[in-house]
Formats: C-alpha cells, structure tokens, sequence
C-alpha cells in the first residue's frame, strides 16, 4: 500500500477545524467581510450571488446571537463587524452590539442575495460599492477558499480554475482520494505519528460542549433533550445507540438554533463534524480508550467522510451527514472496537444500504432529526458488523467492494439525484413565498 500518511495528516489539518454558524451562510459572511475590508469604506450598494446549494442550505438556519434566520443576516454580520482573518469562526468575534447592529443594517438597507447557476457546489461572490470604490470576492470550492478579489478593475487575486463548464469534468485535476481505497486509509491512520492528529481530540470537547447545551434545556426541535427525558422516564434504554442519539442530535439542536459557540467541522460542515464525532465521544465515555486509540479512531471517522465527499460533492442533494460523515463514523467506531477489516468495510456497506436515500432539504432545526438517524444508525452498524451481519456484495448499489459501493453512492448522490436537488429548492422557494 501507498504510503500517503503526510498527505493524509495535512487533509485532516485542512479539513477539521472550528466554525461557528452553519458553514454556508458563515460562508457568506466570511466573504462580505473580507470585501468590506477590500472596500475600506461605507457601503452603499451591494450584489451577492451563492450556488443554489449554498442558497437551499442557507435559507432557513439559525444564526449565532441573532433571532433572525437565513443567508442576509449574516452578509450584514460580516459587513458590520465581521474580520476575514477569523476564517470560518467569523461570526464568533462579533458583540452583542454589533449582531444588534447588523439586524438594524438588515431592516435599513436593501440586500441582494440571488442563487446562481454553478459549476462549483460551493461558489459566492460578493459585490460591493462604495462612494469612491467597488470590489469583487469569489468564494469557490471549500467555504473559506478565496479564489478571486478585485478593487476598482485591478485583479488582486486570479486563482479562479480557467476550465469552462464543457470540459470542467475533463479537465478535473486527480485528487488523493480519486484512487485510494478504505483498507487503505485505515493501514495509513494506523501508521501515523500522535502528534500528528492529537488535535483531533479537541474536537470531542467541543462538540460535547455544544451538546451539553441542546441537553441543558430544549432548543430548536429539542431532539436530544427529548431523547434525554424519554430515557429517563424510562421509555428508551440507556444503551449506547440512544446515548450517541441523544449527543449528536442534542449539539444539532443548538448549533442549528443559532447558539454562539464553535463546532469542530469536518470537510466545510459542522454538523458533518457532529456526526463523524459524537457517536465516537459516546463510546469512548461508555467504553474508556486511550487518547492514542480515540485520535485514531477519529481521523478514520473524518478521512473515510472526506473520501466519500470526494465522489458525492462537497455539497450534495443527499444529507452529507446520513450518506458521508455517519459512514465515516461507523468506520471509526468498527475501528475502535477492534473490529478486523472486512467487519469495518462491512459496516460501512450497512450505512450504505441503510441511509443512501436520506435528502439534503437544507440546514435548520429539523437537522437534528436526520443527525439522530445518522448517529444512531453508525453505531447499531458498526455493532452488527462485528457480529458479522452484512449486507451481501450485489444488493441495490451495494458492490462487490465497499470502494465500489462508495463510487456508486457518488453517481447515485451527483449525476443521479441533480434534477432532485432541483426539485426540492423550487419547493422550499415556495413554501418561503410570502403571501
């Protein structure tokens, strides 16, 4: 096997990092800040244009320290008080006052958010103009990937891929993950240095704490505290499954209700980091690891999800978290219950067959409803895989290899499901007409 465990390390340290706010309207607010910084003026008018992705993800979610939903909120967070180098915790830096002010600017000022035919799942770009300036910032790609700025006609940056749509497919550059397969992945993780992914271990802390206050009292749906009371009043178990239920779906709960605190993310979502962590943090609390084990585990959990990424989209008409990070998460789990090979890509294949219909209908509160399927089913899989229950090779798109199965997920979550994607933003547009 390869040996790619640099490559592999440097992929987590790009990929698992805090944010605050859902990642897409962040997304948004990360760029309105930076072209507030480019403008270096007032504002006075303004044009934005997302991917329809990031629009349907953007539409109805909480924003951190405001009562106000959606994508324009928090343009005006970033254009108020909002600073670039903070990166995908942009919304964390703001006070009280200036989220206060940012809702007034809402009110005040007309603010232009239209969705855009993209190639790139992930794409924004911001216009602002003041009395004497104009700027332009691209987003493309990852949430917090610049790929263009202009001032007044002078390109600053040009990092924009020169490919046109015909041949964007042709012309995709090879990534690591296009070849690699699972057995693989875990052989690398299990060769890397400590120090290399101790930090993964942060995330379990606060992910953990962002559930603790979904448990504390009921916020958005209230799934988890909802979990947390029917356990108690006896009418679930207090088994592993409903506990990594209860977790995961608590800390979506709060994170999708607005509260202002961070997430450990992976691959550009936090409730991807929710879900490729908690069931993890719960077994690790039922079952004490060492810190060495938990890490390992962990990088399998966000790895395997970046692989599944690399085929389904960054951004996809399937939820990330039932289809990518929860795979992810089973195989992490397999891994740390000292499950062999074939158990571990035998649990993913379970998750395959089990979720790979799950909709993206965008991020809101209901999100904590698909984490609490997502979680519960990477733990009940990987537990069963243990005891040797598998789908068989040949089931639906289940294939003869979990590497095929995971291609085929792709084709199936892309190429297959894009007119579904369609369908459900011309739907939710509806429902958000007013009347």
């Amino acid at each position: 096997m390869r040996d790619i465990r640099k490559e592999l390390v440097e992929m987590l340290k790009n990929e698992v990092k805090p944010a605050v706010g859902c990642t897409e309207p962040v997304a948004l607010a990360l760029a309105c800040a930076k072209a507030k910084e480019l403008l270096g003026e007032d504002v006075k008018e303004n044009r934005m244009y997302v991917s329809h992705n990031i629009y349907k993800n953007g539409m109805g979610v909480g924003i951190p320290g405001s009562k106000i939903l959606g994508l324009k909120v928090a343009a005006c967070m970033g254009i108020v008080g909002g600073k670039s180098e903070d990166g995908l915790s942009v919304l964390e830096g703001l006070s009280e006052e200036q989220v206060r002010e940012s809702e007034k600017y809402l009110e005040e000022n007309a603010i232009s958010v239209e969705p855009v035919e993209s190639t790139d799942k992930i794409f924004l770009e911001v216009n602002l103009k003041g009395e004497n300036h104009e700027v332009t910032v691209k987003v493309r790609g990852r949430h917090d990937n610049f790929t263009y700025l202009e001032k007044d006609g002078e390109v600053i940056m040009d990092n924009e891929p020169k490919q046109t749509s015909e041949n964007a497919a042709e012309e995709r550059k090879e990534t690591l993950m296009d070849n690699a397969t699972v057995a693989e992945i875990v052989h690398n993780v299990e060769g890397m240095e400590f120090e290399d992914i101790k930090f993964l271990l942060e995330g379990i802390k606060m992910n953990r704490a962002m559930a603790e206050v979904g448990l504390k009292e009921k916020t958005g749906v209230g799934m988890g505290y909802g979990i947390k009371t029917a356990v108690k009043d006896g009418e679930l178990g207090d088994d592993l499954v409903n506990y990594a239920m209860m977790l995961t779906s608590a800390a979506s709960d709060a994170r999708m209700s607005g509260v202002k605190m961070p997430v450990m993310s992976s691959n550009g979502s936090g409730n991807h980091g929710l879900t490729a962590i908690l069931p993890i943090a719960a077994y690790v609390e039922r079952c004490p690891q060492e810190d060495d084990k938990t890490a390992r585990a962990l990088a399998i959990s966000h790895l395997i999800t970046a692989y599944i990424k690399n085929f389904t989209g960054r951004l996809s008409p399937m939820c990330g978290c039932g289809v990518a990070a929860a795979i992810g998460c089973t195989a992490g789990l397999s891994w740390l219950m000292g499950a062999e090979q074939s158990q571990i890509e035998g649990a993913m294949e379970n998750m395959i067959a089990d979720l790979s219909g799950m909709i993206c209908d965008g991020a809101k509160p209901g999100c904590a409803c698909k984490l609490a399927t997502a979680s519960s089913a990477a733990v009940q899989n990987a537990l069963l895989a243990k005891r040797g229950c598998i789908v068989p090779a040949l089931n639906g798109i289940v294939g003869r290899s979990v590497d095929e199965s995971v291609r085929a997920l792709g084709c199936v979550g892309d190429a297959g499901m894009s007119v579904t994607d369609e369908v459900i933003l011309n739907v939710m547009n509806e429902m958000n007409k007013v009347q």
